[in-house]
């Protein structure tokens, strides 16, 4: 349905997934710790509607701001490089 292993729409479809993954996960921490899309985006220095996109899958963030809002969120990643 969405393409084999290496296709161009496969792999769209992996970046979206993989975008919508850590937004709702980054959504999913801030309710837990009842902060708003403001309060988080005042933080980070960017617009309330910059957060929205982020926890809809649908911004093309920037590594820095995922691991500030990760930071913001109190959560830590740990990178591990592997070679493909």
């Amino acid at each position: 349905k969405y393409g084999k292993h290496g296709e161009d729409s496969r792999n769209e479809f992996d970046e979206q997934s993989l975008a919508w993954f850590y937004g709702n996960m980054f959504k999913e921490r801030r309710k837990e710790l009842k902060m708003t899309q403001k309060e988080v985006a005042e933080k980070l220095g960017r617009d309330q509607s910059y957060i929205a996109r982020v926890e809809r899958g649908k911004a093309d963030i920037q590594l820095s701001s995922f691991f500030r809002i990760a930071s913001i969120l109190g959560i830590q990643f740990i990178p591990s490089f592997v070679q493909m």
